[in-house]
């Protein structure tokens, strides 16, 4: 990361005192290990809690709510005139795991309103390991600085890096850096080739970072529900296509009900048929009802089709998501939607993989 950019962003944190942090919809271990990790570290500033929040769309995974912080959140869909009253106040807005304001649903139209109203009194940093669209929404200002870098393995990973000094004096700050970059690598199964990457988590184990008990309580917290789920998932669900070394599994809302499906349920499934020999890409479709954040993009459909997508070597799946499913991420690790029914979002998959997917 250039040190000119690391510059800039400290002197934005430094100088902050009403300070939103903001992630994606459905956040991940490294969307909340990212934003929980900057708040953590910018209360090092000695700013008080209440005056640092962290806002997100919708809600998380129970097995993330142990997260230091996570109870302290502030979820849109829950309070939308919190959320709001918050991001008005605020002189500081820190974008994290995330580039462009439609990644927040409506969310994203009241930052740029609040961008375009209020001019340089807000500053802006946004902090991110995807890769930036070549025309953004976000303008190019002294006020808003940008740090996105998609060859970091994680946002969480970025966060460090901006404010080291300031997490090794947290261990809520290091916890939660920890967690996302765990989460974000699959365990550090996948992006995981990087000498920083283990040298930073060397240095959070040093800060006190009980790695061992944070993978159980990320990994080893399944309902029975869920474990139900990943059985029916791979014996009755699972479509392989060995011509491009491919495998399919899909969803429907129906289904999800039978298993007493709560958020964070699927994560993990998309990865599992990887451990088939020769399949080297994998697609994941489960059928979600479309939120109040996400209105403004849904036109007019009352369903969305959340796809993950991975891939081993060197076969990306990121130009698919992006092509066929507005999407995008890692070369191996991608993602999109699709708002409409489950089977059209299917065929969108079988019309296209033969062109994207090596033999």
């Amino acid at each position: 990361m250039e040190s000119q950019l690391i510059d800039k962003a400290q002197a934005i944190l430094s100088a902050a005192k009403k300070t939103v942090i903001l992630t994606h919809m459905s956040p991940d271990g490294d969307a909340m290990g990212s934003s929980l990790g900057m708040k953590h570290a910018l209360m090092t500033y000695r700013l008080p809690s209440d005056e640092i929040s962290v806002v997100v769309p919708n809600g998380f995974p129970d097995f993330l709510a142990w997260m230091p912080g996570a109870d302290e959140i502030t979820i849109f869909e829950k309070d939308a005139a919190k959320a709001g009253a918050l991001l008005e106040a605020a002189d500081t807005i820190i974008c994290t795991d995330f580039n462009e304001p439609k990644r927040i649903g409506s969310l994203g139209q009241k930052i740029l309103d609040i961008v375009a109203t209020k001019g340089e009194v807000v500053k802006v940093l946004v902090v991110d390991h995807h890769i930036a669209p070549a025309v953004s929404e976000l303008p190019e200002a002294d006020n808003i600085v940008k740090i996105i870098d998609s060859s970091s393995p994680s946002a969480s990973q970025l966060v460090y890096e901006i404010v080291a000094d300031k997490v090794n004096q947290s261990l809520d700050a290091a916890t939660c850096i920890y967690t996302g970059m765990m989460t974000d690598t699959g365990n550090f199964s996948f992006n995981s080739n990087s000498c920083e990457m283990y040298e930073i988590v060397a240095r959070l184990v040093a800060a006190g970072v009980d790695k061992d008990a944070i993978y159980n309580r990320v990994f080893n917290a399944w309902s029975a529900g869920r474990m139900r789920l990943v059985g029916y998932c791979l014996y009755q669900k699972m479509r392989l296509f060995p011509e491009r070394h491919a495998a399919l599994i899909y969803l429907s809302g129906r289904e999800l009900y039978k298993f007493n499906f709560k958020s964070g349920d699927a994560e993990g499934i998309v990865n599992m048929p990887l451990s088939i020999k020769d399949v080297y890409y994998s697609c994941f479709m489960r059928e979600d009802k479309v939120t109040e954040a996400e209105k403004a993009f849904a036109n007019g459909s009352k369903k969305k089709i959340k796809i993950s997508m991975r891939s081993q070597g060197d076969r990306p799946v990121n130009t698919f998501c992006h092509d066929i499913f507005n999407g995008g991420g890692h070369k191996n690790a991608s993602g999109g939607e699709y708002y409409g029914p489950l089977e059209d979002a299917v065929k969108l998959f079988l019309d296209n993989y033969e062109t994207y997917f090596k033999e």
